[in-house]
């Protein structure tokens, strides 16, 4: 049984991966402050005696510092989420991404230095390889970046900023760490607040309303259900020979989002229309999209045995059952959250985990 850290861990891919962590026997301590998570995410595991809820900052040095001890692994989750937060609020979106995985490295480097081994995953993104013109992205391929006047940029630049501090701890200081570079990770848990395409999709198909594309249609992406994101996790932080690597996480099979509008209609049994729009009608004038996101696998799949288990078809059936669920059982019960000495925090601290912003 190990002790695991998951910032970030009320999130989306966290909640996941708590849960997996927490089946497998392991300790595990969440620090999440709710700004794009939410404490319902881990409803089901709420009464789980191996599961500590820290209401807090991931970028907080002080509380990292304490969370810290006797740490065995960390899952570094926590980070700015979805196109309209990176659009609309570039300064939080810099300061997210950059200042909390700093904090982490930097204490886990002293929690090593004292004698206590602490392995770090950093959880980055296919955005780090920016607009490089490759049809297929590689772990060692260029970066590619606009102007910073773009602010569409600044995320994926912060996050290889993320890289190279996690990388230059590993090289400099001894710390092991593994990188994973998700592609486009969906599934249950997963809202359209902040632009993901799959859940809003989803969501308009279920209201029978119009999907929006934008753009042509004919951009490409490839979806990794979120089951297989964590067993690639996992089995990264097991492998020796993982430590100080760099890896794509995804699945390689790739659509255009003008067909995956039409799969969606189709899966749900929809009346709504696919509905063109252009970019700007959202975005700003100079927003500046991909038009291809194909990760290389070749490294991870040498490295582990975990593929992909999950058709696109499974991935868009798993989020509208979840959406369904959701929205005939209402707001669900929030689990209880703990203080770093475990005691029960009052049910009244929920409302005050956004004022908490990293």
């Amino acid at each position: 049984m190990r002790h695991i850290l998951v910032t970030g861990g009320a999130g989306f891919i966290g909640s996941h991966l708590t849960q997996q962590l927490l089946q497998a026997g392991h300790r595990v301590t969440v620090v999440d402050n709710a700004s794009t998570g939410s404490p319902r995410n881990l409803a089901d595991v709420a009464d789980h005696p191996q599961l500590e809820l820290v209401v807090g900052d991931a970028g907080d040095p002080d509380l990292i510092d304490r969370l810290i001890v006797g740490i065995d692994h960390v899952y570094h989750l926590a980070a700015a989420v979805g196109v309209r937060t990176v659009i609309h609020d570039p300064l939080h979106t810099v300061v997210t991404n950059i200042m909390p995985t700093h904090a982490i490295l930097q204490a886990a480097s002293r929690e090593n230095r004292r004698g206590h081994d602490v392995k770090v995953y950093l959880a980055s993104t296919s955005e780090v390889y920016g607009k490089n013109a490759s049809h297929e992205w590689g772990e060692d391929d260029d970066m590619v970046f606009g102007p910073t006047s773009r602010r569409r940029w600044s995320y994926g630049v912060t996050k290889a900023i993320d890289e190279f501090l996690a990388l230059g701890y590993f090289q400099q200081r001894g710390l092991p760490v593994v990188v994973g570079r998700f592609f486009n990770v969906v599934g249950p848990r997963q809202t359209s607040a902040h632009g993901m395409v799959i859940p809003s999709m989803v969501e308009a198909a279920l209201r029978g309303g119009p999907i929006v594309v934008h753009g042509n249609g004919q951009q490409t992406r490839c979806f990794l259900h979120v089951a297989d994101a964590v067993a690639a996790m996992l089995e990264l932080m097991d492998e020796p020979t993982a430590v100080g690597g760099v890896f794509n996480i995804g699945n390689n099979q790739s659509i255009t989002i003008r067909g995956l509008a039409e799969m969606v209609v189709d899966i749900v049994n929809s009346a709504s229309t696919i509905e063109m729009r252009e970019y700007v009608d959202e975005f700003p004038a100079d927003f500046e999209d991909v038009p291809h996101r194909v990760p290389r696998l070749d490294r991870l799949h040498r490295t582990i045995k975990a593929r992909p288990r999950h058709t696109l078809e499974t991935v868009i059936h798993d989020v509208a059952k979840a959406l369904q669920a959701e929205s005939m059982s209402g707001a669900a019960t929030k689990p209880r959250q703990h203080s770093r000495n475990g005691a029960a925090v009052p049910r009244s601290a929920a409302a005050s985990l956004k004022a908490n912003s990293r």
